[in-house]
């Protein structure tokens, strides 16, 4: 069985070649499709994926990957590979440089590592289980800041949570807020620059890579309702010291 290491040298490997791989498609008229689930699909994000598979596959040919365009391939041992080509397709096709491409790493069903490329800002984050997250190639860590007050707040879409009370709450409670779209928000949760990020509207090849990034720079990465997960259609990360604050907001107690 591969270490964590060695996982984390492959993924960031893949990460950064499919990764580069979008730039020749970037700011061009490449063809939009539309999956029957609505979400749109470029030739990019499939060529992407397929370079995440040949390398996972030249390195562990008996591991499983799920991928957002390619679906399931089963492996014969207890680890999956889970990977995002573009998240952030529409932000991407529209020429917005905040969209990325994610590898994570389960083992047993955990996950473990995780790699977020942004190729159109050149930054790499990484994170594993029980090592330190690194931004391009130097460690990072999510923000000191106590107070909700202080607090920058990001989200994918303001739109995506009318008619949600909670999401009220918090923003209002927040110094500012801004939808600095998908994965890079995260990133900024990561690195110290925001303090809390959070989405409605999620998949695990969305979330995979954020949990093990999140954690490895000692914030924190749960769902809506505080459970740590991958698997919710939900997502919230914070800096860890105002995660229960973030949550009260959307689980209010009982009168």
């Amino acid at each position: 069985m591969p270490n964590l290491s060695e996982l984390l040298e492959v993924a960031t490997e893949a990460a950064w070649a499919a990764g580069r791989h979008t730039l020749a498609y970037f700011n061009t008229t490449v063809a939009i499709e539309i999956k029957p689930d609505k979400s749109p699909v470029t030739q990019a994000d499939k060529e992407a994926e397929q370079i995440c598979r040949t390398i996972i596959a030249k390195h562990f040919p008996d591991h499983g990957i799920l991928g957002e365009e390619g679906g399931e391939s089963k492996g014969t041992v207890p680890i999956r590979w889970i990977v995002d080509p573009i998240d952030g397709t529409i932000s991407f096709v529209r020429g917005v440089p905040l969209y990325g491409t994610l590898v994570a790493v389960e083992v047993e069903g955990e996950p473990k590592v995780g790699v977020i490329y942004l190729p159109a800002l050149d930054e790499m984050v990484t994170g594993a289980a029980g090592m330190q997250a690194l931004w391009n190639g130097r460690p990072c860590h999510v923000s000191a800041k106590t107070q909700m007050s202080e607090a920058m707040v990001c989200t994918y879409d303001q739109q995506a949570w009318k008619n949600q009370p909670g999401f009220e709450r918090l923003t209002a409670s927040a110094k500012l807020t801004r939808t600095w779209a998908d994965c890079y928000g995260y990133v900024l949760v990561a690195t110290g620059r925001a303090e809390v990020c959070l989405d409605p509207i999620m998949a695990i090849w969305d979330n995979a890579a954020l949990l093990p990034v999140i954690e490895s720079a000692g914030g924190r990465f749960t769902d809506l309702q505080g459970t740590r997960t991958i698997r919710s259609r939900t997502a919230l990360a914070t800096n860890g010291t105002l995660h229960e604050e973030a949550l009260s907001f959307f689980n209010p107690p009982s009168v």
